[in-house]
């Protein structure tokens, strides 16, 4: 029986050129087809959009519910509601929508009053909406806020640099927040494009690291792989890896502190992100007073 070679998940079968795994956001280069909305998951949407998205998301929809009910309400007699007449019907609209707002968000200052028992059993039914649509946008928003995200910033290139003896790729890692981040641990693929029997297919390789685990990242890490004669790497030049369309994976895991739970990083490098002999300036220095300075614009800042 054939040994199985080493697949992250990604697929080793392709027909085309690919741009790259893992974007510069994080998430994978994956687009889905044929979901159902079965498939669709309205929380996890939310959860996961953008602050602007969401809440403009929120508002929108606000603005939405309100105005399907004030077309309910307009659409009664106007003797239905107290206090809502107006001299033209866009007048009686706007009331009806302010009047609409006021029963959604259970304000109900009074000015205007439902009088007969259509307008009544709308507007009971749309302070349960109400209720009920503010108590899921209060559970997404704290959502939001308590879930556990790294903010681990990535210097914007990747080196072969100088390293000992030899030659070393490289890159560099900070924590962007303020928050504490314990027990990372990382771990770095290569993915190339090799040919078999006329046929591209994708091949993976696990690089061992000079130091896989940081206790604790006050400061700035530097992620190096050696590249001796046990690596993927050795013997290649800046066209090899441009003609197997490499890309360095990699995945960092921290323990948060703050949050008291585990975070995940991703990131990946293509050939041409790649600098060669280069190195990285530093990005931290000693003060007069005895305190360590980190300048987190200087993460990517070569020497």
């Amino acid at each position: 029986m054939q040994k199985p070679t080493f697949d992250p998940g990604l697929t080793q079968q392709f027909t085309s050129p690919f741009r790259r795994v893992i974007n510069k956001d994080g998430s994978f280069n994956v687009h889905r087809r044929g979901t159902t909305w079965r498939d669709i998951h309205p929380y996890l949407h939310l959860i996961n959009m953008g602050w602007f998205k969401f809440f403009a998301t929120l508002i929108c929809g606000y603005f939405l519910a309100n105005l399907i009910f004030a077309f309910i309400y307009f659409a009664m007699a106007p003797d239905q509601l107290q206090g809502a007449e107006a001299p033209t019907e866009f007048g009686r609209l706007l009331n009806d929508f302010f009047f609409s707002s006021h029963t959604l968000s259970t304000v109900g200052y009074g000015n205007i009053s439902p009088k007969g028992i259509a307008a009544n059993v709308v507007a009971a039914f749309e302070a349960l909406t109400g209720v009920l649509a503010f108590a899921v946008a209060t559970g997404l928003l704290f959502g939001r806020v308590s879930r556990p995200s790294a903010r681990i910033g990535f210097s914007p290139n990747m080196l072969v640099a100088p390293y000992q003896d030899g030659t070393s790729l490289q890159f560099r890692v900070v924590n962007r927040r303020t928050n504490d981040l314990m027990d990372l641990e990382v771990r770095m693929m290569l993915m190339t494009v090799n040919v078999k029997d006329g046929k591209p297919g994708r091949s993976y390789n696990q690089l061992k690291l000079e130091r896989e685990q940081l206790v604790f990242i006050p400061l700035t890490w530097t992620i190096v792989h050696p590249i001796d004669s046990e690596s993927p790497l050795y013997g290649k030049t800046e066209a090899d890896l441009k003609a197997q369309q490499a890309e360095l994976l990699i995945v960092i895991k921290a323990y948060d502190d703050t949050f008291s739970q585990m975070v995940i990083a991703r990131h990946s490098y293509r050939y041409d992100e790649i600098l060669w002999g280069r190195r990285f300036s530093p990005a931290f220095f000693v003060d007069g007073q005895g305190d360590l300075v980190l300048e987190l614009p200087k993460l990517g800042e070569l020497a």
